[in-house]
């Protein structure tokens, strides 16, 4: 057996490994993996590097995680993941993440960066609303279209798109270390009193962390196509694929945040960094410049809007067959494009107390996931970090929603450490971890341990 496991091993070789990354780089990369980071870089200016520290941490490190969690955990899919917990809070955890990062904010978000970045900018002010509906109208109708109509041309496009756009960001990196667009700015908000912790906090927007919780079954079924079968190499092959991925995650947020705390004294300080990408891009190129980057993330924003719904439509599908794919498609098209007309600022502020919510459970369950051995997979451990970590984001979500808590908010200031700087959900679910490791000690293991303990 070992000597089998060893020649699967040897089939699987670099240029596999490279590939595979570059495949969930793009799954990944979307127009949002830009926005966030200029906008970052606005807003920290002189802090640039400690905050973009921070933002790597949640927008490449977490989606690592995600990735490698599925892979070592042998899940099938989130909801599978999530099931260790409780079957009900794994439909419930995955009807919530693929809402996020479907029709609520990830979906409609394409088409409002799409807008934002490649017709706002040759516009009037007034004229805003009604081309943002008519263009949403235009980019979720393709969308529909495509997502019916599995065809090439996706293909196509996000095989040539991501590299076309690579390679434009990465001239208009060069042309910023050769040419900055100004001088650094003294940082904004809470970047001035403390970066590290509000770059964290800023890489929750990107979804990544949500969205590789999906992406890690393609990834696993990539890495089986090319040769490697036990637990071990898929483990192995994950990390290095995924390590490629997110080290060209990081390299881009790091540039983009560096373009964007430079941007403040010529562009102007903007509510999104959609402007920031599209001013930066006029400055060095002129007009060309900017329909050219204008045209290459619209497309870009279009493939991640098909992957998207097809994504959200299968799931939902399999979840409630009753109802027809087509159905769900065109559902979700709908919704998207209608939310999609709120703007790019007001989306992104509302998505704030729903990450805000469901990110702290989705890293505790990723991190139980490398745990799971040490504590056997006891359902209880699960149950009782989750309880914790729940109360807490609760509590995050109406904080982000201005929700007045009273008293308790005053408990929780007082005596929960982190939880003034938005991560007493870690406290928490540490507390509840240790919890649930004493009542696994102080009981005896029931049958859902064994369901648990597969393939881990």
């Amino acid at each position: 057996m070992k000597e089998g496991e060893k020649l699967m091993e040897k089939k699987i070789s670099f240029s596999a490994y490279f590939f595979i990354g570059l495949m969930l780089f793009a799954l990944f990369f979307g127009a949002g993996n830009l926005i966030f980071p200029a906008y970052l870089g606005q807003l920290s200016g002189t802090n640039v590097w400690i905050a973009i520290l921070g933002f790597l941490v949640t927008g490449a490190g977490l989606p690592l995680l995600g990735v490698l969690a599925i892979g070592v955990s042998g899940s099938s899919d989130v909801q599978s993941l999530a099931s260790r917990v409780h079957p009900v809070y794994g439909v419930v955890f995955a009807i919530a993440l693929y809402l996020t990062i479907g029709p609520f904010f990830a979906l409609p978000r394409t088409g409002s960066v799409s807008f934002e970045i490649g017709i706002a900018p040759f516009l009037g002010e007034g004229n805003h609303p009604i081309a943002l509906f008519i263009f949403s109208v235009v980019f979720f109708g393709i969308s529909l279209w495509l997502s019916l109509s599995p065809s090439k041309i996706v293909d196509r496009v996000g095989k040539y798109l991501t590299p076309a756009l690579l390679i434009f960001l990465a001239v208009l990196i060069i042309a910023a270390l050769v040419k900055p667009l100004g001088e650094q700015t003294e940082p904004l908000k809470d970047y001035a009193v403390s970066p590290f912790t509000t770059g964290f906090l800023e890489g929750y927007n990107t979804m990544d962390a949500l969205a590789s919780l999906v992406f890690g079954i393609i990834v696993i079924n990539a890495i089986r196509a090319s040769g490697a079968k036990s637990k071990r190499d898929i483990a192995f092959a994950c990390l290095k694929s995924g390590l490629i991925a997110v080290g060209c995650l990081a390299v881009v947020y790091v540039f983009v945040a560096y373009i964007g705390s430079m941007s403040v004294t010529k562009l102007g300080l903007f509510d999104n960094g959609g402007p920031v990408l599209s001013g930066a891009a006029s400055f060095y190129f002129g007009q060309l410049g900017k329909v050219l980057l204008a045209f290459i993330i619209a497309l870009a924003c279009l493939t991640t809007s098909i992957g998207l719904i097809t994504a959200c439509a299968s799931y939902f599908q399999k979840l409630y067959p009753k109802i027809r794919y087509g159905a769900y498609v065109t559902i979700f098209s709908a919704f998207a494009c209608l939310v999609a007309n709120v703007g790019l600022a007001n989306l992104i502020e509302f998505s704030v107390p729903v990450l805000m919510m469901i990110y702290p459970l989705t890293i505790v369950l990723i991190l139980l996931t490398f745990l799971n051995p040490l504590f056997k997979g006891r359902r209880v451990v699960y149950v009782s970090t989750m309880v914790f970590t729940g109360v807490i984001s609760l509590m995050e979500g109406a904080k982000a929603f201005n929700i007045p808590l009273g008293p308790i908010e005053i408990f929780f200031n007082t005596y929960v450490p982190f939880y003034q700087n938005s991560l007493g959900w870690a406290t928490l679910a540490l507390c509840g971890f240790i919890v649930g490791i004493i009542i696994a000690a102080c009981t005896k293991p029931t049958v859902e341990r064994a369901h648990n303990e597969v393939n881990v």
